[in-house]
């Protein structure tokens, strides 16, 4: 029996695959993010009156219940990052380490995510405020499930889960294939991160410009490092303090509502 090996793959079909890992993940989100945003302009109420909800309950009256509901929610959102890796692995092997999503430098990835969150974190928040000053953005929510035991764990949970299924589609797997299928680089940076953007449409044009601009920023990093460790990382961080401080200080600082 004779066994034929499979033809190396063609510009276009690299880009068709990453376009079909987009349309099951983070670009199906950008197009429903920009229908939320539709929504929101073409009501009566100006955009900074109207609220974002994040991380929101289910069945709320079901504590158990609920805990189920987010756990299988964080799951699933993780079979593209999978789907990514193993369609990376099936041309190297090694496609892990090669995008550096691994534990193989853990304290300079440590070191690098500290820095990068600490880069966007303070300027991401003034962004963020100043367009929710200027009618560019809604109220962000960043965190409404019931008080129970395992609120913060969850939280911690969706922050990581956000990080991973984010820094490996967009910047580890995305990269890897535009650059292979003859994009430049500059190109390949610009797109990711205004696909980052695209998804976050649903918070106001304040979302939008602050994650483009935290797409170049990962994206630049990325290239010199080759390493998604330290996103995930910073991304991680980021959304710890955003999830669980919202948690934490909703009910006591007026300007988070």
């Amino acid at each position: 029996m004779t066994v034929v090996a499979a033809p190396a793959p063609t510009r276009r079909s690299l880009v068709t695959e990453t376009v079909l890992v987009l349309g099951v993940s983070l670009g199906s989100s950008g197009i429903y993010a920009l229908l939320s945003l539709v929504n929101k302009l073409t009501r009566n109420v100006p955009l900074n009156q109207q609220t974002t909800a994040m991380n929101s309950s289910v069945t709320p009256d079901r504590p158990w219940l609920d805990l189920a509901y987010q756990l299988v929610g964080i799951v699933l959102a993780l079979v593209p990052v999978a789907l990514a890796l193993y369609l990376l692995t099936r041309d190297r092997a090694d496609a892990r380490h090669a995008i550096g999503f691994d534990l193989r430098q853990p304290g300079r990835d440590l070191v690098r995510g500290l820095a990068l969150a600490a880069a966007v974190g303070l300027p991401g928040l003034g962004l963020y405020a100043a367009a929710r000053a200027l009618g560019l953005n809604t109220t962000i929510a960043a965190a409404n499930l019931t008080d129970t035991w395992w609120t913060i764990p969850v939280l911690v949970l969706a922050a990581a889960q956000n990080a991973v299924l984010e820094e490996v589609v967009m910047i580890g797997y995305l990269y890897t294939r535009w650059l292979r299928a003859g994009w430049s680089l500059p190109a390949v940076v610009v797109v990711s991160a205004l696909i980052r953007g695209s998804y976050h449409l649903y918070q106001g044009f304040g979302g939008f410009v602050g994650n483009v601009v935290m797409g170049l920023l990962f994206g630049w990093v990325y290239t010199r490092t080759k390493r998604v460790g330290p996103l995930v990382v910073a991304h991680t961080l980021l959304d710890v303090v955003a999830f669980v401080g919202y948690a934490l200080l909703k009910d006591h600082l007026a300007w988070l509502s």
